[in-house]
């Protein structure tokens, strides 16, 4: 089996080192090059014809954003992973990339030792490339695949009460396409766990909110869930749904990991399940690995609905994937038909 060719792009000297140090170590993964700018990135990859790019995301003259808009331009399958700092400046950085259609991210360590540091890049950074180049990166224009009802489920249905999704790998393109699809008058709220670490949530609460009709916020303790309004969990906090004087609110907490994330979707969507029983609706979207699968199972004993998104729309088929194969999906949709079909079983109007 041949092995994945990498190149790696960093301005930094010790940045490339790291990295090709780092991804060499793995059997399966081969550095076939450096590049120290954007402008020699763009040269060396019609030479090289790498299976996939990691780019820094702040580098001088032709930075990341640029970078990568030229990659898209005349390379838009090939897979991009950017590799940003975890700053306020870089997690802005690297979200509007991820939006412009970079695959996935690393954060760069802050280990204290050389082995250290190796080992966080490895242990983020190798299963992420291995992951997007399992297959080939789908096109943005897809063809709407058929809703496929893989669960026996009764005609009778409860209204909808909240919409619960679980994301991970290519989610923030994905979110850029479903949030901005959906109306301010939407009759429930979204609640919506993203794996990102802290400050990059924010920063894609912002910047899906710029282009949204309907409101999104990053998470906080304490919040009141209304009809219209998304929210988003904080990075490195769990994020629960409670009942209290009436209202549903928010809670944040930092307990252990499940599924190795925090936040994780199967914590929001025990709680979801718990307080809006057959009136919840979970939506599991591109994502590596498992999380969301147990909650999708309390989804559905409590005679909720899980919806998951389809393999070719997805970056990566791991984590809606695993709850098709488990049976749990009353529907699986293509990426451009979720937002119409929340919006049809809400039954208000799509933002023109």
């Amino acid at each position: 089996m041949s092995k994945i060719r990498v190149l790696v792009v960093d301005d930094a000297v010790i940045g490339r080192r790291f990295l090709s140090e780092a991804l060499s170590g793995d059997d399966a993964i081969e550095v076939i090059g450096t590049a120290s700018t954007g402008r020699i990135a763009l040269g060396r990859i019609p030479q090289l014809n790498p299976d996939l790019v990691t780019l820094d995301v702040e580098m001088p003259e032709m930075d990341g954003l640029k970078t990568l808009a030229a990659i898209r331009q005349s390379y838009p399958r090939l897979p991009v992973i950017m590799v940003s700092a975890l700053t306020q400046r870089g997690a802005e950085a690297t979200t509007e990339a991820l939006l412009l259609g970079a695959n996935d991210y690393v954060a760069k360590p802050t280990a204290t030792s050389v082995n250290e540091t190796l080992e966080r890049l490895r242990t983020d950074l190798v299963p992420k490339i291995k992951a997007l180049c399992a297959k080939p990166i789908p096109i943005a224009a897809l063809k709407p695949t058929p809703i496929l009802k893989v669960s026996p489920v009764s005609d009778r249905r409860e209204a909808i009460e909240i919409v619960a999704i679980g994301i991970s790998t290519g989610g923030p393109n994905a979110l850029a396409v479903l949030i901005p699809s959906l109306p301010k008058d939407l009759p429930f709220p979204i609640v919506i766990v993203q794996h990102m670490p802290p400050v990059f949530t924010m920063s894609l609460a912002t910047r899906l909110a710029a282009r949204s009709a309907i409101r999104v916020n990053e998470g906080f303790d304490g919040a009141v869930l209304h009809p219209g309004q998304v929210w988003i969990a904080p990075g490195d906090y769990h994020m629960e749904l409670f009942r209290e004087k009436g209202s549903v609110r928010l809670r944040m907490h930092q307990g252990p990991q499940e599924n190795s994330c925090r936040p994780s979707a199967d914590v929001l969507l025990r709680s979801v399940a718990e307080i809006y029983g057959a009136g919840a609706l979970a939506i599991i979207m591109t994502g590596m690995g498992q999380d969301g699968q147990n909650g999708c199972e309390c989804i559905r004993k409590a005679g909720g609905q899980v919806w998951a998104q389809d393999e070719a729309s997805s970056v990566v088929w791991g984590m809606p994937g695993n709850v098709v194969r488990a049976n749990l999906a009353n529907k699986v949709l293509a990426l451009q038909d979720l937002g119409p079909e929340i919006v049809n079983v809400g039954g208000a109007e799509c933002p023109r």
